[in-house]
């Protein structure tokens, strides 16, 4: 799956590895670089902090939100669900740790469901 499709369209399945080693450690680890950045840039006096590396943190979290739409969207269609399984994400806690559990640790649906052909085929 080539990076438009895999982070502009929210056509088809993705597998838990894709899921993992394309879209979320990197954006975790991007992420954790972004803040510590931000932290220094903010610097040590708390009555006047420089706001630039927040800013910062703030775009790269606004440019994810689409990429992170379409990413879930594929993996709740692997678990054959819809995409609208998105929305779970919105409750408070229990949204958070449901999403990563289905989306993070279980298995797609073996075999084509009805958004398409399984993403990782067994032999």
């Amino acid at each position: 799956m080539d990076f438009k499709q895999l982070y502009l369209s929210i056509d088809g399945r993705i597998g838990r590895s894709t899921f993992w080693l394309k879209f979320a450690l990197p954006i975790i680890i991007i992420s954790i670089i972004l803040n510590i950045i931000a932290g220094v840039m903010a610097g040590t006096d708390p009555n006047n902090p420089n706001p630039a590396g927040f800013a910062i943190v703030g775009i790269w979290n606004l440019l994810l939100i689409y990429p992170s739409i379409c990413v879930y969207a594929k993996r709740w269609h692997d678990r054959d669900k819809s995409a609208w399984w998105i929305l779970i994400g919105l409750i408070p806690f229990i949204g958070a740790i449901w999403t990563l559990i289905e989306c993070g640790f279980l298995k797609g649906t073996d075999g084509s469901n009805r958004f398409g052909e399984d993403p990782v085929p067994t032999a």
